[in-house]
C-alpha cells in the first residue's frame, strides 16, 4: 500500500515504523529536516521536508496516487486541511487525521466529506487516557483491551508464584470455574519468547499471560492466576500536562486524585478545572516532596510527564517509597522494554496505544478492531467474517478444519443475536442476544461473526488475513 505520513514527531515516527516495516511504501514529510534524517538513517522510507498543508508539497510526496493519508502533525488544522486537499484534489480514499480539538473530535459534520473529509479522526490523548483508566480498573493487569464494543475483554497478567494455576496444565483451569463460564488463555509469553498455548501447556511462575473472556466474567477468570489486588482508592498523577491533566479528569469522580506539576502556572491553569482534584507545585523525582504526600499510602502512581527518563525516576522512586502499583508513560520502546518488570509495575508506549485503529485500515479484509501486544511484537485482530461455504474458506467450517497457522489462535467469537426477554423481578426486560463465544474444535464459524484472532508474531498476520478474506466470486 502508497502510504503518505505528515509529521515526523513521536506519533508520526511510530505510525511509520509500524507501516514500513509491513512492506508498505511509505513517504514522510515534515518542516524539519534533521527529523526526516533520523528517521530515514533507521527506516525504509522516503521522507520531503515541506509544509504539509501546501498542495505542491504534497504532491512531491506522491499523494496523486497515494491509497491513504495519514496526518499526525502537531497541528489540527494543519492535519484537516491536508485531509481536504488530498480527498478533493487528489481523491486519496482513505485520510486519517490526528486531531486534539473536542470541537473537532465530537462533530461529524466537520468531518464529512462535504466538509474536511477525514475518514478516520484518532487522538492519542484521548486513546492513552481510556487505556490508563482500565489499568486503574484492573491493578493486577499489564494490558487491558476490549472487543465488540466491550464485549469480551482480554487481559495481560504476570501469573504468580502460588497462584491457582502456576505449575498446572492450561486445561485444568476449567475445573476452577463456575458452570457457564468459559475463558482462553490466548498467548503466552515467558522470558520475552511467545509460548504456543495448549491444552497441556503448564503455566510457571512470571508468565505473560493473555487472557480473554465475556466482560462480565473477566474478574472471575482473573482470580485464576493472580491474588485479586484491593480496589484502587487513591492515585498520585506525575504530570499535569494533555495527558496527566485528561486522566485526573476522568478519574477524579470514582477517586482521590492528586496531581503534581512542576510548572507553576500550569499547575495553576489547570487546577481551575478539577472539582475535586488536588493539585501541588513541586518535583515529582523529589523524594522529599513524595514522602510529604504520603506516597507510601498511594494505591497507584501515574508517572505522565513528557520526558521519559523524569517518569521512570519518578515512578521507580515512588515504588521504593512503598508505592503498591507504579506506572510510567514512555516513549522511547527500548526504554519500556527495559524497566517493566523491575521497579516499575507498567510501562507503557502512547504511540502503541493509539496504532491499533489505524492498523484496522491497512489489513486486508474487514478489520474491525486492531490491537498491539507487547508493544508491537505481537497482534490481536478482530475479523468480520463475509460470505458463505462457496466463496468464504472460514464460513460454515469447524474450527478443526481451518488451516493451521502456528502461532495464530482463534480466542474468541462475537455472534450477533436478536434481542430477547427475560424475567427479571417478576418483570419482563428485553436484553440483547448477542454471544460471545469461546470456540472449541467442533464450533462453526457463521457470516457476520467477529472472529478475534491472536498472532504472537507479526509474519502471521498476512497469512490470517488471507484466509479470512472472500474470493472474488463474492462481489
Amino acid at each position: 500500500m502508497k502510504i503518505v505520513i505528515l509529521g515526523a514527531g513521536q506519533v508520526g515516527a511510530s505510525v511509520a515504523e509500524a507501516l514500513a516495516s509491513e512492506v508498505n511504501d511509505v513517504t514522510v514529510v515534515d518542516q524539519s529536516g534533521p527529523c526526516l534524517a533520523q528517521l530515514a538513517d533507521r527506516l525504509d522510507v522516503r521522507t520531503v521536508t515541506g509544509n504539509a498543508a501546501l498542495p505542491s508539497v504534497l504532491k512531491s510526496a506522491g499523494i496523486e496516487d497515494a491509497e491513504m493519508l495519514v496526518a499526525v502533525t502537531q497541528s489540527d488544522q494543519t492535519n484537516l486541511v491536508a485531509c481536504k486537499i488530498a480527498r478533493h484534489l487528489f481523491n486519496v480514499p482513505t485520510r486519517i487525521a490526528r486531531l486534539r480539538g473536542a470541537d473537532f473530535l465530537t462533530s461529524e459534520a466537520l468531518l464529512a466529506d462535504d466538509m474536511f473529509s477525514v475518514s478516520h479522526a484518532m487522538c492519542p490523548e484521548r486513546d492513552v487516557t481510556d487505556y490508563i483508566c482500565r489499568l486503574v480498573e484492573f491493578p493486577e493487569a499489564l494490558q487491558v483491551l476490549e472487543f465488540g464494543n466491550g464485549q469480551a475483554t482480554l487481559v495481560c497478567v504476570r501469573a504468580y508464584e502460588g497462584g491457582l494455576l502456576v505449575g498446572k496444565e492450561i486445561q485444568s483451569m476449567r475445573e476452577h470455574l463456575p458452570r457457564g463460564v468459559d475463558a482462553r488463555i490466548v498467548a503466552i509469553f515467558r522470558e520475552h519468547q511467545p509460548v504456543d498455548p495448549t491444552g497441556r501447556t503448564v503455566i510457571e511462575a512470571g508468565d505473560e499471560v493473555f487472557l480473554l473472556a465475556a466482560t462480565p466474567n473477566i474478574r472471575l477468570v482473573l482470580g485464576e492466576l493472580r491474588r485479586i489486588q484491593q480496589p484502587v482508592k487513591r492515585i498520585m498523577i506525575a504530570g499535569g500536562g494533555n495527558i496527566g491533566a485528561r486522566v485526573a479528569a476522568a478519574l477524579e469522580k470514582d477517586y482521590e486524585v492528586k496531581v503534581i506539576e512542576c510548572d507553576a502556572r500550569r499547575a495553576e491553569t489547570i487546577a481551575t478545572r478539577f472539582r475535586d482534584t488536588l493539585v501541588l507545585c513541586g518535583e515529582a523525582t523529589d523524594e522529599n516532596v513524595l514522602a510529604q504526600e504520603n506516597i507510601d499510602e498511594m494505591d497507584m502512581f501515574l508517572a505522565l510527564t513528557n520526558d521519559d527518563e523524569d517518569n521512570i525516576m519518578a515512578a521507580s522512586l515512588a515504588k521504593r517509597l512503598g508505592c503498591t502499583r507504579v506506572l510510567a508513560l514512555i516513549n522511547r520502546r527500548a526504554y519500556a522494554d527495559m524497566v517493566q518488570g523491575g521497579p516499575i509495575d507498567i510501562g507503557i508506549s502512547p504511540a502503541q496505544i493509539s496504532i491499533g485503529a489505524l492498523l484496522a485500515f491497512v489489513r486486508h479484509g474487514d478489520v474491525a478492531r486492531v490491537h498491539s501486544l507487547r508493544r508491537g511484537a505481537a497482534e490481536a485482530l478482530e475479523l468480520i467474517v463475509h460470505g458463505d461455504r462457496n466463496n468464504s474458506k472460514v464460513v460454515g467450517r469447524r474450527i478443526d478444519e481451518l488451516p493451521v497457522i502456528k502461532g495464530a489462535h482463534i480466542g474468541a467469537i462475537l455472534r450477533k443475536g436478536a434481542p430477547r426477554e427475560i424475567l427479571q423481578d417478576n418483570m419482563a426486560v428485553t436484553v440483547s442476544g448477542d454471544e460471545v463465544i469461546i470456540p472449541h474444535h467442533d464450533t462453526v464459524i457463521e457470516a457476520d461473526d467477529h472472529v478475534v484472532v491472536f498472532c504472537t508474531r507479526k509474519t502471521q498476520i498476512p497469512q490470517v488475513e488471507r484466509l479470512f478474506q472472500v474470493s472474488a466470486g463474492f462481489f
